[in-house]
């Protein structure tokens, strides 16, 4: 099974900023949309951001105007500018696919706690 990993992750203020990394295998990336996903204690993991093969994108209704999603197709690579964080930001970040698939493992993902 393929697994993605997940960086970029922190401890932030909140107002702050952060850049997530996510390297993926080059059969995953050049075929699939992908997305980033998080999961806060106690809740369900959600989809924050995705982005097509040919860069368009889409975004929760709770990030749009603090995240931007892109993609590098020579580096194999999805990033996530997070921007202007709240406390409620605070969450496990994960990438997958777009929609996941079973084929894919979850990765550990990279966790961003946004506290003063």
């Amino acid at each position: 099974q393929v697994q993605l990993v997940e960086s970029g992750g922190g401890l932030v203020r909140p107002g702050g900023s952060l850049t997530l990394s996510c390297a993926a295998p080059r059969s995953i990336f050049k075929v699939y949309p992908m997305g980033w996903y998080r999961q806060a204690p106690g809740k369900q993991r959600e989809l924050v951001a995705r982005i097509t093969l040919g860069g368009s994108t889409n975004y929760a209704d709770f990030v749009k105007g603090r995240f931007t999603i892109s993609r590098d197709n020579a580096r194999n690579t999805v990033y996530m500018q997070v921007n202007s964080l709240e406390p409620e930001d605070t969450a496990v970040y994960y990438c997958n696919t777009y929609p996941p698939r079973t084929s894919i493992l979850w990765g550990q993902g990279t966790q961003v706690t946004v506290s003063s």
